[in-house]
Protein backbone atom coordinates (compact mmCIF):
# COMPACT_ATOMS: atom_id res chain seq x y z
CA UNK A 1 0.00 0.00 0.00
CA UNK A 2 1.57 3.58 -0.94
CA UNK A 3 0.45 6.77 0.01
CA UNK A 4 0.51 9.41 -2.62
CA UNK A 5 -2.82 11.90 -1.53
CA UNK A 6 -0.47 15.01 -1.21
CA UNK A 7 0.31 16.89 1.60
CA UNK A 8 -2.18 19.25 2.48
CA UNK A 9 -5.49 16.83 3.13
CA UNK A 10 -7.97 18.97 4.59
CA UNK A 11 -10.79 17.54 7.20
CA UNK A 12 -14.46 18.29 6.45
CA UNK A 13 -17.48 17.04 8.37
CA UNK A 14 -19.47 14.64 6.88
CA UNK A 15 -22.80 16.43 8.11
CA UNK A 16 -21.97 19.69 5.66
CA UNK A 17 -22.28 17.99 2.44
CA UNK A 18 -22.20 21.81 1.19
CA UNK A 19 -18.75 21.99 2.09
CA UNK A 20 -17.34 18.71 0.07
CA UNK A 21 -16.88 19.95 -3.26
CA UNK A 22 -15.30 23.20 -2.31
CA UNK A 23 -13.02 21.55 0.27
CA UNK A 24 -11.58 18.62 -2.32
CA UNK A 25 -11.19 21.85 -4.48
CA UNK A 26 -8.80 23.74 -1.97
CA UNK A 27 -6.85 20.79 -1.04
CA UNK A 28 -5.14 17.82 -2.12
CA UNK A 29 -7.40 15.65 -0.70
CA UNK A 30 -9.92 15.62 2.26
CA UNK A 31 -11.09 13.76 5.22
CA UNK A 32 -14.93 13.25 4.89
CA UNK A 33 -15.35 12.67 9.11
CA UNK A 34 -18.22 10.65 10.26
CA UNK A 35 -16.14 10.59 13.93
CA UNK A 36 -15.23 13.80 15.96
CA UNK A 37 -16.66 16.51 13.58
CA UNK A 38 -20.11 15.08 13.74
CA UNK A 39 -22.61 15.53 16.76
CA UNK A 40 -23.63 12.00 17.25
CA UNK A 41 -27.75 13.29 16.65
CA UNK A 42 -26.28 13.81 13.31
CA UNK A 43 -24.26 10.72 12.56
CA UNK A 44 -26.88 8.91 10.65
CA UNK A 45 -27.43 11.93 8.30
CA UNK A 46 -23.30 12.25 7.82
CA UNK A 47 -23.45 8.72 6.49
CA UNK A 48 -26.28 9.54 4.39
CA UNK A 49 -24.37 12.69 3.08
CA UNK A 50 -21.79 10.08 2.44
CA UNK A 51 -23.66 7.76 0.21
CA UNK A 52 -25.22 11.05 -1.74
CA UNK A 53 -21.04 12.38 -2.24
CA UNK A 54 -19.88 13.12 -6.14
CA UNK A 55 -17.02 13.11 -5.71
CA UNK A 56 -13.02 11.71 -6.49
CA UNK A 57 -12.25 8.53 -4.73
CA UNK A 58 -9.08 9.14 -5.47
CA UNK A 59 -8.81 11.83 -3.64
CA UNK A 60 -11.19 11.10 -0.80
CA UNK A 61 -10.73 9.71 2.82
CA UNK A 62 -13.47 8.69 4.68
CA UNK A 63 -12.64 8.70 9.00
CA UNK A 64 -15.07 6.57 10.71
CA UNK A 65 -15.56 6.39 14.24
CA UNK A 66 -12.99 4.12 16.38
CA UNK A 67 -13.00 0.81 16.17
CA UNK A 68 -14.82 0.15 19.87
CA UNK A 69 -17.84 2.50 19.10
CA UNK A 70 -21.36 1.63 18.80
CA UNK A 71 -20.97 3.43 15.36
CA UNK A 72 -17.87 1.59 13.28
CA UNK A 73 -20.30 -0.84 11.98
CA UNK A 74 -22.93 1.03 10.52
CA UNK A 75 -19.71 3.42 9.17
CA UNK A 76 -18.26 0.32 7.66
CA UNK A 77 -21.69 -0.86 6.31
CA UNK A 78 -22.18 2.69 4.36
CA UNK A 79 -18.68 3.21 3.14
CA UNK A 80 -19.03 -0.25 1.83
CA UNK A 81 -21.78 1.01 -0.40
CA UNK A 82 -19.83 4.10 -1.58
CA UNK A 83 -16.91 4.22 -4.08
CA UNK A 84 -14.51 5.87 -1.56
CA UNK A 85 -12.01 2.68 -0.22
CA UNK A 86 -9.14 5.35 1.38
CA UNK A 87 -10.71 5.10 5.02
CA UNK A 88 -9.12 6.70 8.57
CA UNK A 89 -9.43 4.75 11.38
CA UNK A 90 -9.58 6.69 14.25
CA UNK A 91 -8.28 5.39 18.07
CA UNK A 92 -6.46 2.60 16.26
CA UNK A 93 -5.30 0.29 19.16
CA UNK A 94 -4.64 -2.50 17.64
CA UNK A 95 -3.59 -4.15 13.90
CA UNK A 96 -6.64 -6.64 14.79
CA UNK A 97 -9.45 -4.17 14.59
CA UNK A 98 -8.05 -3.45 11.18
CA UNK A 99 -8.93 -7.27 9.57
CA UNK A 100 -12.42 -6.26 9.45
CA UNK A 101 -11.63 -4.40 5.99
CA UNK A 102 -10.66 -6.48 3.15
CA UNK A 103 -8.16 -5.91 0.57
CA UNK A 104 -9.80 -3.01 -1.92
CA UNK A 105 -9.52 -0.68 1.49
CA UNK A 106 -6.53 1.03 1.78
CA UNK A 107 -6.07 2.86 5.29
CA UNK A 108 -4.87 5.51 7.31
CA UNK A 109 -4.72 4.15 11.12
CA UNK A 110 -4.82 7.62 13.75
CA UNK A 111 -2.95 6.45 16.37
CA UNK A 112 -4.37 8.92 19.00
CA UNK A 113 -4.63 7.17 22.10
CA UNK A 114 -1.68 5.57 24.72
CA UNK A 115 -2.59 2.10 23.23
CA UNK A 116 -2.41 3.10 20.02
CA UNK A 117 1.20 5.14 20.39
CA UNK A 118 2.16 2.09 22.01
CA UNK A 119 1.17 -0.20 19.45
CA UNK A 120 2.03 1.84 16.65
CA UNK A 121 4.50 -0.66 15.08
CA UNK A 122 2.15 -3.05 14.81
CA UNK A 123 -0.43 -1.04 13.39
CA UNK A 124 2.21 -0.46 10.68
CA UNK A 125 3.33 -3.63 10.10
CA UNK A 126 -0.55 -4.00 8.90
CA UNK A 127 -1.26 -5.36 5.27
CA UNK A 128 -3.58 -2.77 4.54
CA UNK A 129 -2.29 0.30 6.16
CA UNK A 130 -0.66 2.48 3.86
CA UNK A 131 -0.13 5.48 6.57
CA UNK A 132 -0.12 6.52 10.05
CA UNK A 133 -1.23 9.62 11.55
CA UNK A 134 -1.32 10.71 15.53
CA UNK A 135 -3.53 12.99 17.23
CA UNK A 136 -2.37 15.29 19.98
CA UNK A 137 -5.95 15.94 22.33
CA UNK A 138 -7.09 12.55 22.58
CA UNK A 139 -3.51 11.58 23.17
CA UNK A 140 -3.40 13.52 26.22
CA UNK A 141 -6.82 12.92 27.51
CA UNK A 142 -6.08 9.32 27.04
CA UNK A 143 -3.59 9.50 29.70
CA UNK A 144 -5.57 11.85 32.15
CA UNK A 145 -3.60 15.05 30.60
CA UNK A 146 -5.39 18.53 30.13
CA UNK A 147 -3.41 20.14 27.50
CA UNK A 148 -1.36 18.76 24.25
CA UNK A 149 0.54 22.64 24.28
CA UNK A 150 1.94 24.81 26.43
CA UNK A 151 0.43 28.70 26.24
CA UNK A 152 2.89 29.89 23.87
CA UNK A 153 1.67 27.22 21.49
CA UNK A 154 4.66 24.13 21.48
CA UNK A 155 3.66 20.84 22.19
CA UNK A 156 4.29 19.38 25.38
CA UNK A 157 7.13 16.45 25.89
CA UNK A 158 4.47 13.68 25.51
CA UNK A 159 3.14 15.10 22.21
CA UNK A 160 6.33 15.67 21.13
CA UNK A 161 6.97 11.69 22.06
CA UNK A 162 4.15 10.21 20.46
CA UNK A 163 4.57 12.58 17.54
CA UNK A 164 7.83 11.02 16.99
CA UNK A 165 7.04 7.48 17.51
CA UNK A 166 4.40 7.41 15.43
CA UNK A 167 6.73 8.90 12.57
CA UNK A 168 9.28 5.71 13.50
CA UNK A 169 6.58 3.56 13.88
CA UNK A 170 5.52 4.38 10.32
CA UNK A 171 8.94 4.88 8.22
CA UNK A 172 10.08 0.78 10.30
CA UNK A 173 7.39 -0.46 8.00
CA UNK A 174 7.51 1.51 4.70
CA UNK A 175 4.63 3.38 5.36
CA UNK A 176 4.05 7.57 5.02
CA UNK A 177 3.39 9.39 8.52
CA UNK A 178 0.97 12.46 8.27
CA UNK A 179 1.16 14.88 10.93
CA UNK A 180 -1.56 16.05 13.09
CA UNK A 181 -3.99 19.15 12.67
CA UNK A 182 -2.75 22.51 14.10
CA UNK A 183 -5.96 24.04 15.79
CA UNK A 184 -5.22 27.69 15.60
CA UNK A 185 -6.34 28.34 12.83
CA UNK A 186 -5.30 32.12 12.64
CA UNK A 187 -1.49 31.26 13.56
CA UNK A 188 -0.33 30.88 10.16
CA UNK A 189 3.11 31.27 11.53
CA UNK A 190 2.76 28.46 13.91
CA UNK A 191 1.70 26.15 11.44
CA UNK A 192 4.34 27.41 8.63
CA UNK A 193 6.85 26.17 11.28
CA UNK A 194 5.00 23.30 12.19
CA UNK A 195 4.70 22.10 8.81
CA UNK A 196 8.17 23.29 7.81
CA UNK A 197 9.62 21.18 10.69
CA UNK A 198 7.24 18.26 9.72
CA UNK A 199 8.93 18.01 6.12
CA UNK A 200 12.20 18.17 7.56
CA UNK A 201 11.40 15.10 10.34
CA UNK A 202 10.08 13.07 7.50
CA UNK A 203 6.35 13.58 7.61
CA UNK A 204 4.74 13.19 3.95
CA UNK A 205 1.53 15.76 4.77
CA UNK A 206 -0.22 17.59 7.44
CA UNK A 207 -3.95 17.54 8.04
CA UNK A 208 -5.92 20.66 8.35
CA UNK A 209 -8.89 22.17 9.72
CA UNK A 210 -9.85 24.57 7.30
CA UNK A 211 -9.17 25.68 3.95
CA UNK A 212 -6.60 29.32 4.35
CA UNK A 213 -4.39 26.34 6.11
CA UNK A 214 -3.91 24.63 3.00
CA UNK A 215 -1.34 27.29 1.37
CA UNK A 216 0.77 27.72 3.90
CA UNK A 217 1.54 23.77 4.10
CA UNK A 218 1.80 23.29 0.60
CA UNK A 219 4.39 26.13 0.43
CA UNK A 220 6.71 23.94 3.61
CA UNK A 221 6.18 21.06 1.86
CA UNK A 222 7.47 22.36 -1.51
CA UNK A 223 11.10 22.16 -1.84
CA UNK A 224 12.57 25.77 -2.79
CA UNK A 225 14.79 26.58 -6.59
CA UNK A 226 18.10 26.03 -4.60
CA UNK A 227 17.53 22.85 -3.20
CA UNK A 228 15.93 21.58 -6.19
CA UNK A 229 19.16 22.68 -8.08
CA UNK A 230 21.35 21.41 -5.44
CA UNK A 231 19.47 17.85 -5.56
CA UNK A 232 20.09 18.03 -9.22
CA UNK A 233 23.71 18.70 -8.88
CA UNK A 234 24.49 16.24 -6.35
CA UNK A 235 22.76 13.64 -8.17
CA UNK A 236 24.29 14.72 -11.28
CA UNK A 237 27.74 14.48 -9.54
CA UNK A 238 27.35 11.05 -8.42
CA UNK A 239 27.30 9.56 -11.64
CA UNK A 240 30.82 10.33 -11.55
CA UNK A 241 31.92 8.87 -8.55
CA UNK A 242 32.07 5.57 -6.86
CA UNK A 243 30.93 5.37 -2.99
CA UNK A 244 31.35 8.12 -0.50
CA UNK A 245 32.33 11.54 -2.37
CA UNK A 246 32.75 15.03 -1.51
CA UNK A 247 30.17 17.64 -2.82
CA UNK A 248 30.31 21.28 -2.33
CA UNK A 249 31.81 20.65 1.21
CA UNK A 250 29.48 18.41 2.30
CA UNK A 251 30.24 14.12 2.84
CA UNK A 252 27.77 12.59 0.24
CA UNK A 253 26.78 9.06 0.20
CA UNK A 254 23.46 7.01 -0.17
CA UNK A 255 21.38 8.51 2.48
CA UNK A 256 22.08 12.01 0.78
CA UNK A 257 21.40 10.76 -2.36
CA UNK A 258 18.26 9.59 -1.06
CA UNK A 259 16.88 12.80 0.18
CA UNK A 260 18.03 14.58 -3.31
CA UNK A 261 15.60 12.20 -4.93
CA UNK A 262 12.99 12.82 -2.65
CA UNK A 263 13.49 16.67 -3.18
CA UNK A 264 13.14 16.02 -7.06
CA UNK A 265 9.97 13.92 -6.70
CA UNK A 266 8.29 16.01 -4.26
CA UNK A 267 9.09 18.75 -6.85
CA UNK A 268 7.48 17.41 -9.95
CA UNK A 269 11.22 17.54 -11.56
Amino acid sequence: MTFDLGPAILFCPADRPERFAGGLAKADAVILDLEDAVLPAAKAQARENLLAADLDPARVIVRVNDPSSVEFAADLAAVARTPFRNVMVAKTEHAAALDVFDESYTLIALCETAAGVVHAAEIAAHPRVSALMWGAEDLVASIGGSASRFPDGRYRDVARHARSAVLIAAAAHGKAAIDAIHVDIDDAEGLAAEAADAVASGFRATACIHPKQVATIREAYRPDAATVEWARAVLSAAEHERGVFRFEGRMVDEPVLRHARAVLAAAGA
